[in-house]
């Protein structure tokens, strides 16, 4: 039972990982917290996908920053918030229906609202999630 309990975690790890990085393109799919739960997971169970997940650009882009200064730099918030609202943009535009306009207009504002008031925003220099080097772990 132990084993197929730690392939179902290991699964579920994985599928954490997929959904994160679908929510790089995606805007209502939260990158971090999924990379976080995945790696946590992978750390309990999987020694060697932990260090995989952890040597990642994904987990240096995404995650390091939020470990090292507990935020965003400006230039990843405004990244992540023209890419998201441009796909919103698009999505809008092709569908031509005012509920999904409701929608997608409350998507728009909560991710706004992410970015400008829950996240904390940290300079460029406290966060070197570009060159991060992680080491991983014997």
């Amino acid at each position: 039972m132990k084993t197929v309990a730690r392939i179902l975690v290991l699964a579920f790890a994985w599928l954490c990982v997929g959904a994160a990085f679908v929510g790089i393109f995606v805007p209502v799919l939260p990158t971090t917290p999924l990379l976080l739960l995945a790696t946590f997971l992978f750390g309990k169970f999987s020694p060697r996908c932990h260090r995989l997940i952890i040597s990642s650009k994904v987990y240096r882009s995404y995650v390091v920053p939020f470990k090292e200064a507990g935020g965003m730099p400006v230039k990843a918030k405004m990244r992540m918030l023209i890419i998201s609202l441009s796909v919103l943009a698009v999505s809008a535009a092709l569908v031509q229906k005012p509920f999904v306009w409701v929608i997608l207009a409350a998507v728009a504002l909560f991710l706004v609202y992410l970015m400008v008031v829950r996240i904390p925003t940290v300079g460029e220099s406290a966060v070197a999630y570009e060159a991060a080097e992680i080491e991983p772990e014997a």
